[in-house]
C-alpha cells in the first residue's frame, strides 16, 4: 500500500504510449446542478477537471452531464484537448503573476528550491498538472473555485521567460539557457 507522503490524494496518472509522460489528471470539483421544470427537476452534474504532463503543459476543463462518470470523461478529454505550455524556470515560476477571471483574482510568486508549493484547492491542483513545485500563491475576490482555476490558468499562459522576452523585444537572436 502507500505510506502517508507517497499517497496520490486525488490524482490518477496515465500513460497512453510508451515514450510519453503519464499525465496527471485532477478531478478539482463535482456539483450536481438540478433545473427545476413543470414535472419536476432534471438532475446534471458538471466535473472540472485539470489535465497535465508534470512539465510544462496545462489543461482544463468542465463537463457536463447527467451521470458523474460521464462528466468527468468529458472534462478529462477536453482538457486534453486544450492543453497550452506553460514556461516554467527550473521547479518554479519565472516572475510573479497576477491574474483575474470573472470575480476571482490570483497572485502567484517564484519561490526558491525547497519551498514547496503554498497554495490552496483549485490553484494547487493546476499547478500540480503543470509541474510547478515551488510557489507561493493567494487568491483574492470570489471564492468559486471555477473562477480561481481559470485565473490560475490564464496567469500560467501568460508567463514568459525574461531574457527571451528582452531578446524578442530588442530583435536580438534567442538566448538559449535560463
Amino acid at each position: 500500500m502507500y505510506s502517508a507522503g507517497d499517497r496520490p490524494r486525488g490524482r490518477r496518472e496515465r500513460n497512453e504510449g510508451s515514450d510519453e509522460a503519464p499525465l496527471i489528471e485532477r478531478v478539482v470539483q463535482i456539483r450536481r446542478v438540478a433545473k427545476v421544470v413543470k414535472g419536476g427537476g432534471h438532475l446534471s452534474f458538471t466535473a472540472l477537471v485539470v489535465v497535465g504532463d508534470g512539465q510544462g503543459s496545462v489543461g482544463v476543463h468542465l463537463g457536463k452531464s447527467r451521470a458523474v462518470p460521464d462528466a468527468v470523461r468529458k472534462g478529462t478529454l477536453g482538457a486534453r484537448k486544450n492543453m497550452h505550455k506553460v514556461t516554467l524556470k527550473g521547479t518554479t515560476i519565472p516572475h510573479e503573476i497576477v491574474s483575474d477571471y470573472n470575480g476571482a483574482t490570483v497572485l502567484l510568486k517564484p519561490a526558491s528550491t525547497g519551498t514547496g508549493m503554498i497554495a490552496g484547492g483549485g490553484v494547487r491542483a493546476a499547478l500540480e498538472a503543470a509541474g510547478v513545485r515551488d510557489v507561493l500563491s493567494k487568491t483574492f475576490g470570489s471564492s468559486n473555485t471555477i473562477n480561481i482555476v481559470k485565473a490560475t490558468i490564464q496567469a500560467l499562459e501568460r508567463l514568459r521567460d525574461p531574457r527571451a522576452e528582452i531578446s524578442r523585444r530588442r530583435g536580438l537572436p534567442a538566448t538559449t539557457g535560463v
